[in-house]
């Protein structure tokens, strides 16, 4: 197998020929830390002597005539209220006049960076992160107060926000028929504790958008990936009941998301993406100590995993001995490949 027949296989619940692996998508000061150690000068060049099976190309380019962004949200802090905190009716959420439109994406670079792509599985679409929009665009108090106060409003903007991706995606798929694999995009429905709304809420203002996401995936031929951090155990049997097809990143330190946990609840019903403490472990602990939860999780959520870190944005205090250490126990014993230079 090829590493893009190899996820395939393991998203899709088949029998794969070994352990999937990806590095993830390192924060930028990372990458100079990596390219010291294993003695190499560009991103691609990196994965492929990790081992790295996994390529995530999503479209982000939004190109407005007049040099808008694509969310036009000013924040001073988290938390603080977004420009639609105030409305207190559907007619006002309709008459921001920010709204951004499919139409203005371009999605040249991404198919191009596409088609340059080698035999490795390709993940891609809009990133989708509704929840993370609606939130900012009223402020998290304001967000979850408003589900009580004024729920059309929030569903509303829900609308607003999830039909602006939807009308990307269908743009884009058509473009990308026949170079992307799996539709990945993310929503933070989980902190560290619990879900951040209740089960009934997010059924209400969530779930309905997030399933004609999964469905518009699946009709564009595309295996659908969730990314979702946090502790999110109690809503992956709506995920799974929604057709979503692999589970990213597995936050390992968060409440009922461990591997042992995940495995017993969850086996054989959903493939897995990440489950390496990304908190704790990696940063802090021994290469042994990497090895060893690699084959733990290997061996509970196996044979569908992919190992990859607990998030995906790996940090400049993981020592690249981690990273060679997770790589090697995911992908086998390959000593001269990813040894450091």
């Amino acid at each position: 197998m090829d590493s893009r027949q190899r996820i395939h296989a393991i998203i899709g619940r088949k029998t794969p020929d070994r352990t999937g692996f990806w590095l993830g998508n390192p924060d930028g000061a990372t990458w100079p830390i990596l390219h010291r150690h294993f003695a190499t000068s560009d991103q691609e060049a990196l994965r492929q002597k990790l081992g790295d099976d996994f390529r995530w190309i999503a479209p982000f380019d939004y190109v407005h005539p007049e040099g808008r962004p694509m969310w036009e949200i000013s924040k001073h802090a988290f938390g603080s209220a977004g420009p639609l905190a105030a409305c207190e009716t559907v007619a006002e959420v309709e008459a921001w006049p920010h709204w951004p439109d499919a139409a203005y994406m371009d999605f040249a670079p991404t198919i191009a960076a596409l088609r340059a792509t080698g035999p490795f599985y390709r993940a891609s679409g809009m990133w989708t992160h509704f929840y993370h929009v609606v939130m900012d665009l009223f402020g998290f108090e304001d967000y979850l107060a408003k589900m009580h106060t004024h729920p059309a409003v929030v569903e509303a903007a829900t609308e607003r926000v999830c039909q602006f991706f939807y009308d990307a995606n269908e743009r884009f798929f058509p473009l990308a028929r026949g170079e992307v694999d799996g539709y990945f995009f993310g929503n933070d429905f989980g902190t560290q504790q619990d879900c951040i709304c209740s089960p009934k809420l997010f059924d209400r203002f969530v779930l309905p958008w997030f399933r004609r996401f999964t469905e518009q995936g699946h009709r564009h031929g595309l295996q659908v990936i969730l990314h979702s951090c946090g502790s999110i155990h109690r809503v992956i049997p709506r995920l799974i009941d929604a057709g979503v097809d692999c589970l990213h990143p597995l936050q390992a330190k968060a409440r009922g998301m461990d591997a042992a946990d995940l495995a017993r609840q969850f086996s054989g019903k959903i493939a897995f993406l990440g489950g390496i403490d990304a908190q704790e472990l990696l940063p802090h602990g021994t290469p042994q100590q990497i090895c060893d939860e690699v084959c733990r999780v290997r061996d509970l959520l196996g044979p569908h995993v992919i190992i990859s870190p607990s998030h995906e944005a790996v940090l400049p205090d993981v020592p690249p001995e981690n990273v060679a250490a997770m790589a090697a126990a995911a992908v086998g014993p390959q000593p001269a490949r990813i040894a450091a230079a």
